[in-house]
C-alpha cells in the first residue's frame, strides 16, 4: 500500500529508481496486511484469518475486473496460499501475451495483450477477500508504484517509501470497497497507522483518486483496449 499527494507533474517526476528485480517474477511489492501477533491476542478470529471481510458480497465486479486487468497486460493467477497470505504483484519478466476480449457483438473478438504483470491471488479466500487484495494490488499498479508503461495511462512513482505505497494502497482498497459495502482490514490498517503517527504520510491524493476511480470503473463495465503509443 503506499500514498503520495502532489501535482500531477512532481507526481510523475517523483521517483524512477526502483530496485531490481526480486527473483523470477520481478515482484516489488507484496501485500502483508495484518500479520499475527500479540496486537491480536484477543482476537483469535483477525489472528487466523489477517484479510477476513464482512458486509455485502461482491457480485460481478470481481469477474468484470479481473477481465479488464487484461486489457493493461495483467495476468492475474490463483493458488492456494493458506490464511496468512493475500497477495502480490510485480513485473513480469515474460514475453507472453493473453487474449482480452474486445468486442461480443456481431461476433466475439479478442486482441493480443503482452503480458507486462503478474498478480497472485489466495484461491483459499472468499470472493470478497479475493476482491479486496485485487484492488489492493492494483492500486499499487496504477498508483504507479510499480512504474509504467505509458505515462499517458498512469504516472511513474517508483521510488516511493514503503509507507507510503501501503498508506496509498490501502486508502484505495478502502474506498472501493466501502462504496460496495465489503468491509475489509483497510480501515484499520488506516487507523492504526494514525494511531501510531501525528501525520498522514506523504501520499499524492490525486493518485489514490484516480486510482479508486478506474478500479471501481473496472468493475462496472467493459473497457476498451487502451490507446495505442510508445511505451517506455
Amino acid at each position: 500500500m503506499a500514498a503520495g499527494a502532489r501535482p500531477k507533474d512532481q507526481a510523475r517526476c517523483e521517483a524512477s529508481s526502483d530496485s531490481a528485480a526480486h527473483g523470477p517474477r520481478n515482484v516489488r511489492v507484496r501485500r502483508f496486511g495484518y500479520r499475527a501477533s500479540a496486537e491480536f491476542s484477543a482476537a483469535p478470529r483477525r489472528v487466523e484469518h489477517p484479510f477476513a471481510v464482512g458486509g455485502k458480497e461482491v457480485g460481478g465486479e470481481l469477474e468484470q475486473t479481473l477481465e479488464n486487468a487484461k486489457r493493461d497486460g495483467i495476468r492475474v493467477t490463483s493458488r492456494n496460499a493458506g490464511s496468512q497470505s493475500a497477495g502480490q504483484i510485480g513485473v513480469s519478466t515474460t514475453k507472453a501475451s493473453q487474449d482480452f476480449l474486445v468486442h461480443v457483438r456481431p461476433q466475439r473478438e479478442c486482441a493480443k495483450v503482452p503480458v507486462r504483470y503478474e498478480l497472485l491471488l489466495n484461491s483459499d479466500h472468499s470472493r470478497e477477500e479475493q476482491y479486496a487484495t485485487l484492488v489492493h494490488e492494483l492500486a499499487h499498479l496504477y498508483c504507479g508504484h510499480l512504474g509504467t508503461p505509458n505515462p499517458n495511462w498512469w504516472p511513474d512513482r517508483r521510488g516511493l517509501q514503503v509507507n507510503n505505497r501501503e498508506f496509498e494502497a490501502e486508502s484505495d482498497c478502502y474506498l472501493v470497497c466501502q462504496r460496495l459495502g465489503i468491509d475489509n482490514p483497510s480501515e484499520k490498517y488506516l487507523a492504526g497507522y494514525m494511531g501510531k503517527n501525528k501525520e498522514v504520510p506523504p501520499i499524492s491524493l490525486e493518485c489514490v483518486m484516480a486510482a479508486s476511480g478506474l478500479v471501481e470503473k473496472m468493475g462496472r463495465e467493459r473497457l476498451g483496449l487502451r490507446k495505442k503509443a510508445k511505451e517506455g
